[in-house]
């Protein structure tokens, strides 16, 4: 009697496991419960398994669950006997649910929506009850019966196969351990970004617990955006946390409706899934250019399955950031990949930049990955850099031609013994502003059209020209000190082939030393343009000294010395102007100051006027450019005005005060 209502409570027991509907996959089986035990659901290797043991029927799946369900046991039915157990796989909503007996338990969801069978494992020693009557059903295919087994193994489609929290957080684990390694090569840097591709694809599948999710604390950040299908049209805006004591404190993002309008468009979808990803490294987006990221924040915005390009309303990203260099110029800019052996550059087509105090707005057309570039620029306008070029390229030809003619002039002048001194220090200084207009004219042609080699001894030559200008500029302040100072008629062996070695020799000393130390410090240099007529970044090349070190202490330092020493010089001159102070004499003063400041260099002082800002920096570099392009002109137009002046007034030639005041031109008539 008793084993009647054994077998009857048996079969009792089984009709709940039966009676399912609409699944997209079933495996069951029938166990044989001979003590108290329980369904265990947890991580397990890279495929599902399905272990029925005494103490309890094991469910296993190769992915990590979410935080609410990282290890799920529950108590099995205390009756003993035999179950008819199944496992359901919904697609539509992605749950797993276990129906034991008469109960039901939902474990959560499930790696594939089909499951193909795999490899049967051994049995273990643990287990000693057998499974009865195993079927594999895929929906709308075959029930298929499988052998008895205690552990059977089944694996899952990758593609379909969904993510949880863990498996974000391992990725972006790993990913931070690879940025923060030493600086990587362009080969590992595309490992770098197929292992970022390889998180998007994670991310397009993760599990969220709301509506939005954000993952990791370190280099990189990702954030999961689900937004449901809408009728009406419908921004999507996004604000990332503030980051203090960073060059970029945060960003936000405003997605227009338009990009959820094309998404839907295409096909019904049960919600639209946007992924952000904050990367604050440009270890994986370095270009052939190296171009500096501000801040090195580059942030990456897709749309899961779609493909956003050519939006009637721009994505606009505003970067929060600390004040700007006044030497540099914002420029937004997206990462394109390259088909050839280049792995990527940076590319600003589609997107415009809006700058306004501590933030810069960028508005793109398309989704990519986004920064801001930071540009080197002179802080005026394309219209004005076009007006100083003219000036220096037309400057430069009046000024070889007119460095010419007053050295033909100075020639055929007087040849009294010290005015020959003097003349012959006023020809070598016109030949070296010669030299210089010239090179000058030359070298911006050199570095695009020629090869390496002529463009090195172009920017060689260019920088002997600039030194033997600064040399002569030197001896003439000497001179004015040798006239005014000391004794006038003085004398000295061989002077002229003295100061000819120095103002020469000096210079070309120089350049060899720098050539033979290292022959790459001449070359082609480029500088960095930021043009604001299409948003482009250009670069200027010139054929000059390729090491900014060398440039500022020799260029520099050398016409910082010089400076200072003519300027006492003309100093002296100024106060000797002033004790005289004869009347009927001014406008000869006034030219002999204007002459000698010319021949001194003095105006080239205005460089140090260019690094301020504003109007006046503007006015500064107008100034110099004109001054000093001109310079061999001007001193053409001085020495022919104080030709005339000693034609009107003879008597002004034979006046020992204005042979101490002007030196350099009052023997001229």
């Amino acid at each position: 009697m008793k084993v009647l209502l054994l077998q009857l409570l048996s079969l009792l027991q089984g009709v709940g496991a039966s009676g399912h509907q609409g699944e997209d996959f079933s495996f069951c089986g029938d166990r044989n419960q001979t003590q108290t035990s329980s369904v265990i659901y947890e991580h397990g290797p890279a495929a599902i398994s399905i272990e029925n043991t005494d103490q309890a029927l094991i469910i296993k799946r190769p992915f990590l669950p979410s935080r609410r369900n990282s290890y799920y046991q529950h108590s099995l039915p205390p009756a003993l006997g035999r179950y008819r157990f199944c496992l359901y796989w919904f697609k539509a909503n992605r749950t797993l649910r276990l129906a034991y007996g008469k109960q039901s338990f939902l474990l959560g969801a499930d790696p594939a929506s089909s499951v193909t069978r795999g490899s049967e494992s051994q049995k273990t020693g643990r287990t000693s009850t057998p499974i009865f009557n195993v079927s594999y059903i895929l929906k709308g295919g075959k029930n298929t019966s499988l052998e008895s087994s205690s552990k059977y193994f089944f694996s899952a489609s990758s593609e379909s196969m969904p993510a949880w929290e863990q498996d974000v957080e391992e990725q972006l684990t790993a990913l931070d351990s690879l940025i923060a390694q030493p600086p990587a090569p362009a080969a590992e840097q595309q490992v770098l970004r197929r292992k970022l591709r390889e998180l998007e694809k994670t991310l397009a599948k993760v599990e969220l617990e709301g509506q939005n999710q954000t993952f990791g604390n370190a280099t990189v950040h990702a954030t999961v955006l689900r937004v449901q299908p809408s009728q009406a049209p419908q921004h999507v805006a996004f604000a990332s946390q503030r980051e203090e004591g960073r060059e970029v404190h945060g960003f936000t993002v405003d997605l227009p409706s338009s990009l959820f309008v094309m998404a839907k468009g295409r096909e019904e979808v049960a919600e639209h899934r946007v992924l952000l990803i904050d990367i604050d490294s440009q270890t994986m987006f370095q270009d052939e250019k190296s171009s500096h990221v501000l801040g090195d924040k580059v942030v990456g915005i897709s749309l899961v399955d779609t493909v956003v390009a050519n939006l009637s309303d721009p994505v606009v990203i505003t970067f929060f950031h600390n004040q700007l260099p006044r030497n540099v110029t914002p420029l937004c800019v997206f990462w394109q990949e390259d088909t050839g052996e280049c792995s990527g550059s940076w590319n600003s087509s589609g997107c415009t930049t809006v700058t306004r105090g501590n933030q810069t707005d960028c508005r793109c057309n398309h989704l990519t990955y986004f920064a801001v570039l930071m540009v080197s620029s002179p802080q005026i306008s394309y219209m004005h850099r076009n007006y100083l070029s003219i000036i220096t390229y037309i400057g430069c030809l009046i000024s070889a031609l007119a460095s010419i003619c007053t050295i033909l002039f100075l020639y055929f002048r007087s040849k009294q013994r010290d005015q020959v001194t003097s003349m012959h220090i006023h020809m070598n200084l016109l030949g070296a502003i010669f030299l210089l207009d010239v090179t000058f004219l030359l070298s911006s042609h050199l570095a695009p059209s020629s090869s390496e080699a002529v463009c090195r001894a172009g920017a060689l030559l260019l920088h002997f020209s600039l030194l033997s200008c600064l040399t002569w500029m030197g001896i003439e302040g000497y001179n004015l000190y040798r006239l005014v100072i000391e004794v006038f008629n003085a004398y000295h062996d061989h002077f002229l082939l003295k100061l000819c070695l120095v103002g020469w020799g000096l210079p070309l000393f120089c350049v060899v030393l720098i050539f033979l130390v290292s022959w790459t410090n001449y070359g082609p240099f480029s500088i960095p343009v930021y043009e604001s007529v299409g948003g482009k970044s250009t670069n200027a090349t010139i054929c000059w000294i390729t090491s900014p070190m060398i440039h500022n202490v020799v260029n520099l330092g050398f016409f910082c010395l010089v400076f200072l020493f003519n300027l006492v010089m003309l100093g002296a001159m100024v106060r000797e102007i002033l004790r005289q102070n004869k009347k009927g004499h001014k406008l000869k003063h006034v030219l002999a100051l204007f002459g000698l400041s010319i021949l001194l260099g003095i105006p080239w002082a205005l460089v140090f006027f260019s690094f301020t800002s504003g109007v006046f920096r503007l006015v500064a570099l107008y100034a110099f450019t004109i001054i000093n392009s001109l310079q061999g002109f001007l001193i053409f137009l001085w020495y022919w005005s104080m030709v005339r002046q000693a034609r009107k007034s003879p008597d002004l030639q034979s006046s020992s005060d204005s042979v101490k005041l002007q030196p350099n031109s009052s023997q001229i008539g």
